[in-house]
């Protein structure tokens, strides 16, 4: 493969030059774009190669010289306007933005609104439509730093920063298809290449990307930390394929199209998702529900049986709910108290599926320092962020989000204290493996590396012993 690193930098709404189109190479976008060729396909289906763009700076990056190329359908269609239905005049889209500079030429960001998932469908059929004649991935082709790193993907120590900094932003849709390979999903199931593709850059796009933590990046960690319990002995030899099929899936969709916001402030501020779920499990139910609506879209799985897939995937993603977590570590110990959870029984099978989701959900603080201190800051910055808006609207701010009285250090100290530190002990209890004591380890260590003044006295203490 031959690297042309010489071309100028172009904004992606300016005419590409004649002299670029005279180099053997097809236009290749970032995202959605890259399955389906550039924005004139028909002078550019006989090239060889393609143009690389950032999606990001709208940017051309490099000239790929690769193998044929095919015409592969149209561009992407335009955004639908949508308006916000929350009682407070709030935009999710742009509730983390941070202003600057626009660039000239570039397109405002004003002018961008999310379209719901049945809006979706009215513009995007050209994702459903198998275009006639051979058909290649282009961004199939990994560079070498992203190669070394996935054949790494099962290390615990995997740093999913550094991985989506080598991806440019696509980390979510290149370890997933790759894990697909790896776990032989995609030739088991006779998954459709491109639709898998197609159906994870649909899922990447509909992440909020300027959430600090709820974001596709956190979907890659999570997708990343389920690979690595799917492989611990107890699951990896008493699961089903379809089993690790839908976990992979209830792993990359399991906050989709989250706002930043958590279930009390959608209810207090009167959210039309509140209404419709009423008020229960509303965040989790409306990633579940996206999740079907994206399935459905890319035509993924409409080639297999009809059977109850669509419930199992939302009892994996309703599992993830915070608020409910007493209720499944209850009835998981309870099981291991009483020593007859069996791996053959399918109903325990699924619980342990719910637990695992659960696990790779709220890892962070198990992770090393280096990558977990990161994490801390991403999300104790989106609850302030939520402390911001309900000040700004006289609201009452929500616990854990006034930046006034809380640290990251207060925030993390009772997370892992109430949540974390009693749901991974039982996991242990359960997989008494090398990975889970590791785990217990990095959860117990990583406070000292926060403020030693601001962890309350009790957690201090539990440490020490």
């Amino acid at each position: 493969m031959e690297v042309c690193s010489q071309l100028p930098v172009l904004p992606l709404d300016r005419p590409v030059p004649q002299h670029v189109l005279r180099r053997r190479g097809a236009i290749s976008l970032g995202t959605s774009s890259a399955l389906f060729g550039g924005p004139s396909p028909r002078q550019l289906c006989k090239r060889r190669g393609g143009v690389s763009y950032n999606s990001a700076d709208q940017a051309v990056l490099y000239l790929h010289l690769l193998g044929d190329v095919k015409q592969r359908g149209p561009g992407p269609s335009e955004p639908v306007r949508g308006a916000p239905h929350s009682h407070v005049k709030v935009d999710y889209q742009r509730f983390h933005c941070h202003q600057g500079p626009v660039r000239p030429g570039a397109r405002g960001l004003k002018s961008h609104r999310r379209r719901l998932s049945f809006q979706r469908g009215l513009k995007s059929r050209h994702l459903r439509q198998r275009p006639s004649g051979p058909q290649h991935l282009l961004d199939q082709v990994y560079n070498c730093q992203v190669k070394c790193m996935l054949d790494k993907v099962d290390s615990w120590d995997f740093d999913i920063f550094m991985f989506d900094r080598a991806t440019n932003g696509n980390g979510l849709v290149t370890l997933t298809f790759h894990l697909f390979l790896q776990l032989g999903l995609t030739r088991l199931f006779r998954l459709d290449p491109i639709k898998l593709r197609s159906f994870l850059v649909m899922v990447q796009a509909d992440y909020h990307q300027r959430n600090p933590y709820h974001n596709s990046l956190h979907a890659t960690d999570v997708t990343q930390a389920m690979y690595c319990f799917l492989r611990q002995p107890k699951l990896a030899t008493t699961l089903s394929s379809c089993d690790m099929l839908l976990a992979l899936v209830a792993a990359v969709t399991h906050d989709l199209d989250h706002p930043g916001v958590n279930q009390g402030f959608l209810v207090r501020t009167g959210h039309h998702l509140a209404a419709l779920y009423k008020n229960s499990s509303v965040l989790e139910s409306h990633h579940w529900r996206c999740a079907v609506s994206l399935l459905r879209e890319s035509g993924l799985l409409d080639h297999l049986p009809i059977t109850d897939r669509s419930e199992r995937l939302g009892s994996l993603i309703l599992a993830t709910d915070i608020s409910q977590q007493n209720r499944y570590l209850a009835r998981f110990r309870e099981h291991l108290d009483r020593e007859d959870l069996s791996m053959a029984d399918p109903s325990h099978r699924h619980l342990v599926l719910q637990i695992t989701m659960k696990c790779a959900d709220i890892c962070n603080p198990c992770r090393v320092w280096r990558l977990s201190s990161q994490w801390s800051s991403r999300v104790t910055a989106e609850f302030f962020h939520q402390g911001d808006v309900e000040k700004k609207h006289g609201m009452a701010v929500s616990p854990l989000c006034d930046r006034l009285s809380d640290s990251t250090a207060h925030i993390q100290a009772g997370f892992i204290r109430h949540v974390v530190e009693p749901l991974f002990r039982e996991w242990c209890r359960f997989s008494c493996t090398s990975l889970s004591h590791r785990m217990l380890a990095h959860l117990y260590r990583n406070p000292y590396h926060l403020h030693r003044r601001d962890l309350p006295a009790s957690l201090d203490h539990s440490l020490q012993i």
